[in-house]
């Protein structure tokens, strides 16, 4: 993925006016959950990927795992594997064929370990809070940078964990992506190799870069 920028004005601009028009329930909540976060020593979770369509009917269902520490991450989804050290990025594909790419932290995308960074919501969306019904605060974040290929996040805080345990993420087609985690273990200890794709383990893979 090629990083994309926008003109320094414009995006001042408008992260003056977002930041103007957030919540500051929904700030106050999203501030706790980054404190939390950061005092993690490592955290590893199992996670459920449910794509739906426009209609609200389900499509796919994909399972995986994650692992982070700092800015490193581990996804494993099937056969392939993500590897990130905070500055590369290895894509597995789980076969024959590893892609190394510097880290985008622009991409338009949005992946799990986004949403489990702390601060991620900083600058990069507008945010409210929507409900604080029942056990979950559920906050609606609106990408500031309108290239990103989604339209909308719904992040659902566990207030007892203060941690986003669910998000809902809207893309351009109507079509709903869940992320929901579990078996959460915030105290992981992770070794920094996890985070570095190993050809040693893989003879014979294709390094693409």
């Amino acid at each position: 993925m090629k990083k994309l920028y926008v003109l320094l004005l414009l995006v001042a601009g408008s992260v003056g006016l977002v930041q103007a028009q957030n919540d500051p329930n929904a700030k106050k909540i999203l501030d706790g959950v980054s404190a939390k976060l950061k005092t993690f020593k490592g955290v590893t979770a199992n996670f459920t990927y449910i794509t739906k369509d426009k209609k609200n009917a389900k499509k796919n269902a994909v399972n995986g795992n994650i692992s982070i520490k700092g800015q490193k991450y581990y996804i494993k989804q099937g056969a392939t594997e993500i590897f990130c050290n905070g500055a590369q990025t290895w894509n597995f594909n789980g076969e024959n064929e590893v892609t190394v790419t510097p880290v985008d932290n622009d991409s338009k995308s949005l992946s799990p370990n986004k949403i489990l960074s702390d601060a991620f919501y900083d600058k990069d969306y507008s945010y409210k809070l929507v409900s604080a019904a029942g056990t979950y605060n559920e906050i609606l974040l609106t990408p500031v940078d309108k290239r990103k290929n989604f339209k909308q996040v719904t992040v659902y805080v566990d207030k007892v964990k203060s941690m986003i345990t669910k998000a809902a993420v809207l893309d351009k087609s109507d079509n709903t992506i869940e992320f929901v985690l579990s078996n959460v273990n915030t105290n992981a200890a992770l070794a920094d190799n996890k985070f570095e794709f190993d050809p040693k383990k893989h003879p014979g893979v294709e390094v693409i870069q």
